[in-house]
């Protein structure tokens, strides 16, 4: 079975969260990944962050940083092109979130998976050409298309 959602951005803050909490939906999310159910993406501007966070906010979790993205498979995409860019900064005007939907747009994931409620949830959904949503969301995609398949 392959799920809707294939090939998953992941923003800063999911991975923070995940590095944080061995429950909840971010958790999950990267077990998906380490499974194989989902392929887990994340760029240069978002790793940057990530590492920058985890410095600042816990230091003692750099190594469960690393850790979990490679058990987890987390691919590394390629820097934004400035089109891309450019494309991202129509919908964002904050720099670094548009960075880091222009890195997912450029990767061409299915779905942007984030915490941001500021910038990136609030994008009207048919807007761009992936679905965006909290890590919860996500889980509840994936039951929503499992249970159709299932029928």
């Amino acid at each position: 079975m392959n799920p809707p959602f294939a090939k998953v951005f992941l923003d800063t803050s999911v991975i923070f969260a995940a590095v944080l909490s061995p429950q909840g939906g971010a958790r999950m999310v990267l077990r998906l990944g380490e499974i194989g159910y989902l392929r887990l993406m994340v760029g240069p501007q978002v790793l940057r962050e990530c590492e920058e966070v985890v410095r600042r906010k816990a230091p003692g979790s750099l190594s469960d940083l690393a850790l979990l993205l490679n058990a987890a498979h987390v691919e590394m995409t390629p820097e934004a092109s400035p089109k891309a860019l450019e494309q991202a900064l129509q919908w964002i005007s904050y720099p670094p979130d548009a960075r880091i939907l222009a890195e997912a747009l450029e990767a061409r994931a299915d779905g942007l998976v984030t915490h941001d409620a500021r910038h990136l949830l609030t994008l009207p959904p048919d807007a761009l050409p992936l679905r965006m949503g909290t890590p919860s969301d996500l889980l509840g995609w994936l039951r929503q298309s499992l249970t159709q398949q299932a029928r």
